[in-house]
């Protein structure tokens, strides 16, 4: 039987990665994006349906759970933000922002959908995105990486409260290349300096992201909730040898 994923953020880097990794496994699709002429032509692309909205508008989880169909075999929330300021410059705007999109999107997609991840016949599975920056210090990453911090406390909380019909396991890759990363990379310089921060000689990719999570999405990793799983270049545990 096929199996269908809904993925957030499916326009995006990571979620378009993933998306097209799926598809060549025979996986079923239904995208979520707010760019509606990236999301348009991906989903052609993959032959997947889709819903147009931002996170920011409740109404859109509804609507998606709707759209997406009546069983659901997995779930990628593949959105977030990268909002890097001084304590003294965050607001409570941008915390709330912060916030909502990374983490209370995650639980509101999962809310929304959790009768039709039930109604699985296999084991389904969910897939949450956090961040090196909630494993390691770094300066001007308050905001974030306490959204980020508040992804893996809802991992494990809803691991243990969907077993054992639904894993839920988050990954938390370092600095990937992606639109969403671009304003970090927008130097040689500063690149470079970044690239050697990661014991591996090289940042991220989405295919490198996207790998993993379409392996906690499929039956090999059947035996595996509640886990947090770093994607790093080996940033959050190793030195590098400069």
């Amino acid at each position: 039987m096929v199996q269908k994923i809904l993925i957030y953020g499916g326009s995006g880097g990571v979620g378009s990665a993933t998306g097209r990794m799926l598809h060549a496994r025979g996986y079923d699709l239904h995208l979520v994006g707010r760019d509606e002429e990236r999301l348009a032509a991906i989903a052609r692309e993959l032959g997947a349906t889709a819903t147009l909205g931002d996170v920011n508008d409740s109404n859109l989880f509804s609507r998606v759970a709707q759209d997406a169909g009546a069983v659901l075999d997995g779930l990628v929330y593949a959105v977030g933000t990268i909002n890097l300021r001084s304590l003294g410059r965050l607001t409570e705007a941008d915390f709330l922002t912060d916030f909502r999109v990374n983490a209370m999107g995650a639980a509101l997609a999962i809310q929304a959908s959790l009768p039709a991840l039930k109604k699985s016949e296999g084991r389904a599975s969910v897939v949450l995105f956090s961040s090196v920056a909630a494993l390691q210090g770094f300066t001007f990453h308050a905001s974030i990486s306490m959204a980020k911090g508040a992804v893996e406390g809802l991992t494990l909380a809803l691991a243990a409260e969907l077993a054992p019909r639904i894993r839920v396991n988050a990954i938390a890759p370092s600095l990937t290349r992606t639109r969403l990363g671009e304003s970090l990379l927008s130097n040689e310089q500063t690149t470079m300096a970044i690239t050697g921060m990661h014991a591996l000689g090289r940042l991220g990719t989405p295919e490198d992201v996207a790998s993993l999570t379409a392996f906690l999405l499929s039956q090999e990793a059947d035996w595996i909730t509640g886990q947090t799983i770093s994607v790093d270049g080996g940033r959050s545990t190793l030195r590098t040898k400069g």
